[in-house]
Formats: structure tokens, sequence, C-alpha cells
């Protein structure tokens, strides 16, 4: 059964427009309020967060009022990274944690991500319920079992100390010069203060939100102003965020991008040396790239792939006993100290790295040589399934068939946006432009 609602990471889509309305968000609230408080308790808590979009105010007001009205008492915790409501719904002991972004989108999209009392990211199952319910619609509860509503004022704070622990504190981080690119976004205030706290020279980029310019021309969807302030400033290294914290890029001292691949590459390599690698086994999406693979193999180490999206990759690690896996574009996810994608801590990860060296971040960013890839997207209408189409169906089979032996090639509709990404890898850079030109051509003339 397909999800209606649901994508890879929750209900996402321009704000003010079917599915993201107040209306829905109301509904949504109701149905995920019924699905978790099926017993008729009152002691059932919801904590809510959100990153710095202006919808944010609605989205959060007409979730609270639908969650509310099916008895849930709702715990408010304001502009916060995604990671942190993960671990906020565990040390709250809430049913359920949700967080309004839509991530790295533009500030006129906006989203509904949810975790479940475990502080890990719903089920396809409990979606599929959930969808039944938005659909059947929720009988409210009585007047007298309505749920609370509460500001939480320390939420932040205690997400600041969580993150620290994950760095040893015999890990000296003083005298390293740090740019941090919070993308105007959940992690605004939170990556400064604890990269101060922890003793780094701080210099901020992209702490000034104003409800529409998350993302905007900074961010790890956009490291050319986090590079250039590394540069500026000769510090020492760049960490970039996304809109709600959960992604990274690292940027060497020369102002040279790491990707999550590269990331992910110096942690599984440092942990297997320290004996922390679980399973020996790093797990990634079909995304990352084939020289990730070839690193690892050569270190005696495996990648596990999974379908795109973090919640994926999470189960896959869960459910093999792994303990790091991520995405390319800067997921990063270990389960020794979060239960999501946290990119500020991936970023302390890599400080450390760096601080216990005692080498230079462009040493350790850039782990192993990417094979040749390629990725172009085609944006698509509402009711289009261009992919469905026996011209474009051939296409593919054709690009596979030039390809094989020689690369690969990955086809799939993004889970987050109205969007056909094309995707190959090759040695012969001449051969994959010309693959993946062919696909997308087939699926513009589709349209």
């Amino acid at each position: 059964m397909g999800r209606k609602f649901f994508g890879t990471d929750g209900v996402r889509g321009k704000a003010n427009q079917y599915p993201m309305t107040a209306e829905m968000a109301l509904r949504i609230g109701a149905a995920v309020g019924r699905h978790f408080r099926n017993d008729g308790q009152n002691n059932h808590r919801v904590v809510i967060g959100k990153d710095t979009r202006l919808s944010g105010y609605m989205f959060e007001n007409a979730l609270t009022a639908g969650l509310t009205s099916t008895g849930m008492n709702v715990l408010l915790l304001g502009p916060v990274p995604t990671p942190a409501v993960g671990l906020l719904t565990t040390s709250m002991r809430a049913d359920l944690g949700v967080m309004i972004s839509a991530s790295h989108n533009p500030a006129e999209d906006n989203g509904i991500k949810f975790f479940g009392p475990d502080g890990f990211k719903l089920s396809d199952e409990d979606e599929l319920d959930i969808e039944r319910l938005i659909e059947e619609g929720v009988e409210p509860s009585h007047a007298e079992n309505i749920g609370r509503a509460k500001r939480i004022d320390d939420g932040l704070f205690r997400y600041i100390e969580r993150v620290k622990s994950s760095v040893p504190n015999a890990v000296p981080l003083q005298g390293m010069k740090v740019v941090i690119d919070c993308a105007n976004g959940a992690g605004y205030r939170a990556a400064p203060e604890a990269l101060w706290e922890l003793g780094a020279e701080v210099i901020p980029v992209g702490v000034s939100p104003n409800g529409r310019n998350i993302n905007l021309a900074c961010g790890s969807t956009y490291t050319k102003t986090a590079a250039e302030a590394v540069v500026a400033h000769g510090a020492d290294v760049g960490i970039s965020l996304d809109g709600d914290a959960d992604r990274v890029m690292i940027i060497d001292e020369n102002g040279k991008v790491a990707d999550g691949d590269q990331i992910m590459a110096l942690l599984a390599e440092r942990w297997a040396a320290q004996d922390r690698l679980e399973g020996g086994a790093l797990v990634a999406t079909v995304m990352s790239n084939l020289g990730l693979e070839r690193f690892l193999e050569g270190k005696g180490l495996r990648l596990e792939r999974t379908a795109v999206g973090d919640r994926y990759v999470v189960e896959a690690m869960r459910k093999g006993g792994y303990n790091l896996g991520g995405e390319q574009s800067g997921h990063i996810v270990m389960t020794d100290h979060a239960t999501t994608g946290d990119g500020l801590m991936a970023g302390l990860q890599f400080l450390a790295a760096m601080a216990e060296t005692n080498l230079p971040a462009s040493e350790l960013a850039h782990r192993f040589e990417t094979v040749p890839q390629m990725l172009k997207n085609v944006r698509y209408g509402i009711g289009q399934a261009p992919l469905e189409t026996q011209d474009v169906k051939a296409a593919i089979a054709d690009a596979e068939n030039v390809l094989s032996g020689k690369g690969r090639l990955l086809i799939r509709k993004s889970g987050t946006e109205p969007l056909v990404r094309v995707m190959a890898e090759c040695e012969d850079a001449v051969l994959l432009e010309k693959t993946v030109d062919s696909v997308v051509n087939a699926v513009q003339a589709a349209l």
C-alpha cells in the first residue's frame, strides 16, 4: 500500500498549499494524537519543536489544537534542531515528538516530522495508520479530557549538554578557529553556543533568522558562504548545517568541501581503529559514492546500502546492530549518541579528530578519491508520473545497458520534493554525462 501524505521524511510541501495547510496540520495533529493516545488516559505527552520558518507559528498552533483535541498534553520547545526533538522525546518520557521543518528546502516550504517514544522516526506501519486516521477523521475527546499545552524553556540547553557530552573531556578545542554556518535555521543558537563552551574560537554565519531567509545563500546546500568565511578569517575548519541542523558539510582550511561520504569514511576508519565500529560496517544509501565502498573494502570494512532517506539508514542500523551510518547529503547517524542525524554532533566528531591527530582539516576531510558522479533533477507537476511512460522506461533500460560493467545508474522520485532524480557513476566522464542527459531528456519530453 502506497503512502498518500508521508514522503521519506514526514509530510512536506509549500506552506498554505495542500497538504501543508493549517487545516491539514490540525487533522494530522488529531490523527497522530489518536494513534498514540488510544487508551483514554490523560497522561500522554508530545513535544513539538520547529525551525525558523515564518509558517512555523501557524503549524505549531494548528498541530497543538489537533493534538490537545484528542487529549494529548503538548510541550512546546520553540526553535530547536531536529535531533533535539528525538532526544527530548525520550528524556521527557513523551509518547511522541514532532518537528516542524522542511529541512534544506526554501523558506516557503514546510514539513512535519514525527518521532516515536523511543526517539526514532516512525515506522511505515505507524505512518499508514496515521494516514488512515487523517482520511477517516477522528472523534475528539470529551471536554473534560482535552489536553494542555506548556512552553518548555530549557530544552535547547538540555540538547547542548548532550551534544557536548559526545566529545571526550580530554579533547581540547581551545585555539581552534571554527566557522559555523547555521543556515539561519534551527541551530542558530545551539551550534555557536556548544562550540564556544567547548573552547573553540567561533565565527558564526547564518545566525540571523527572520522567518524568510532559512537556507538562503547559506547552509549545507550552499557551502560557498561558509567556504569564503573560512578563507577570509583564516579559520581551521568550517561546519555548515542545514535548516534543521540534522545535516552537515565540512569545509577544510582551503575552502574545499567534504560531503557526508567523506565524513563517514573518516569516522568509520577511526572507529574501526578504536574497536568502536559495531559489526565492522557502515550503513549508507544507494546514493553514496562507489569510492566510499572501495575505501571501506580496503580497510576490511563493509558498506551496507539502503534506500534513500535517513530513516531507512536508521532502520537498517537498528536491525543489524550497527552504530554508524548516514547519507552523502550530510545526515550522519551515530546511535551511540543520538537517534537521528545530527549535523552539529558530527561536526564535533570531526573537530575531535583534528584535535587528537593534530592534523589539518584538509588531511582528514578527503579520505578517498570519488568515482565521477552526476546528479540531475527534473521537476514535475501535481498528478504527473513521468517514470511510468514507455519512452522513459526505454531510455532508462538503454542507459543501464550502456553503463553495464562500467558504472551504475539510479533513477528515483524525491521523497521531499516533486523531483525526479537521475544519478549515475562512471569512470568515463564523457559517457557519464551522455548517459545522464539521455534519461533527463526523456523525462523532460514526457512532461
